[in-house]
């Protein structure tokens, strides 16, 4: 948290729940769907689908809550401009803005649709397959994690278990560090071999939004099942929701992606609209969703987006540099 503004905002989804309504109330009142809410631009990564092909779109949601469909877009371009800041992006803001929402409303006027990395999407496929994600280089990170220290519940060992069943007990646990809103959350992976190479599936435990602590709400339901299965997409058969667990597989090319692991050469604007478009995709899950949007968009002025991610970016530099002078 301490080295830059965009890891702090990662790392406090709290803190954004807090002061979004004082800094944005005039969007507030915007049409309510079941948000990914902690959306930023290292929030997106792949995943294979049942029939072995490439998807691309929005990596968890954890954060899952129902939320003004304008959070989700703010948020993700407020993590473009804090990305800018930190040479990660080269964009302007306007361009930045302007690229996700045109991709948004592109894919509320088309119904939306998932990213499969085969015969389309060739930028993004490009990006998808840099050689930060190379096999070896994932498999070495991963490997070098700590086994695990603390006990693990009798709930994740049957889990690990059964997902792992394939190649029986032969396998070693680590303790994974993984993102910065989850930290401290238990997160134990079971790796082992598995017909000639490795094989990994996580579990990682899942707690009720922030938006419940921040709004004083009482409240325990976990979100993340709900939206997963309400969003469009070509889901990934590993990934499962069981009770307050996360099961997933991990490997170089079913995780995260950050911003330092895509090739350098890369077409930005593509890559932004897309993700404006996957954040449509997520939002056409809540019924009723385009139409209510559609009818809010042609009410905002045409800067709204760009206002609103300025504003939101500038109090969260003011944040992070008062709390790292603490």
């Amino acid at each position: 948290m301490r080295k830059d503004a965009f890891a702090f905002l990662r790392a406090t989804f709290y803190r954004w729940v807090q002061i979004w309504p004082e800094i944005c109330l005039d969007l507030c009142s915007a049409p309510t769907v079941l948000a990914a809410a902690d959306l930023h631009v290292e929030n997106f990564g792949t995943w294979r689908d049942r029939e072995g092909r490439l998807i691309w779109g929005v990596n968890d949601f954890d954060e899952a809550y129902p939320l003004p469909y304008t959070n989700d877009l703010v948020r993700l371009a407020a993590s473009a401009l804090l990305a800018v800041s930190e040479n990660q992006l080269a964009l302007k803001a306007k361009d930045i803005c302007g690229a996700i929402i045109s991709g948004y409303m592109e894919s509320l006027k088309e119904g939306g649709s998932p990213f499969v990395l085969e015969e389309h999407h060739k930028a993004l496929r490009a990006m998808a397959f840099g050689s930060e994600r190379n096999p070896r280089k994932f498999w070495k990170k991963l490997l070098s994690q700590e086994k695990t220290k603390v006990a693990i519940p009798k709930a994740v060992k049957k889990l690990l278990a059964e997902v792992m069943k394939q190649i029986g007990s032969d396998y070693r646990l680590l303790s994974r560090i993984s993102g910065l809103g989850s930290l401290g959350r238990l997160r134990v992976v079971a790796v082992g071999n598995w017909v000639g190479g490795q094989i990994a599936r996580e579990v990682k435990a899942l707690v009720p939004s922030a938006c419940v602590w921040a709004t004083e709400r009482d409240g325990n339901r976990i979100l993340y099942r709900s939206l997963l299965e309400r969003t469009i997409r070509a889901p990934d058969p590993f990934l499962q929701v069981r009770e307050n667990w996360l099961i997933r597989r991990l490997s170089p090319h079913c995780c995260r992606i950050e911003m330092k692991e895509i090739p350098v050469t890369r077409d930005e604007y593509t890559l932004l609209h897309a993700m404006g478009w996957e954040t449509a995709n997520v939002h056409l899950g809540s019924r009723g969703a385009a139409d209510r949007i559609r009818r809010d968009l042609v009410r905002r002025r045409t800067s709204w987006l760009r206002d609103a991610a300025e504003a939101m970016s500038k109090a969260t530099r003011r944040d992070w540099k008062e709390w790292r002078e603490q």
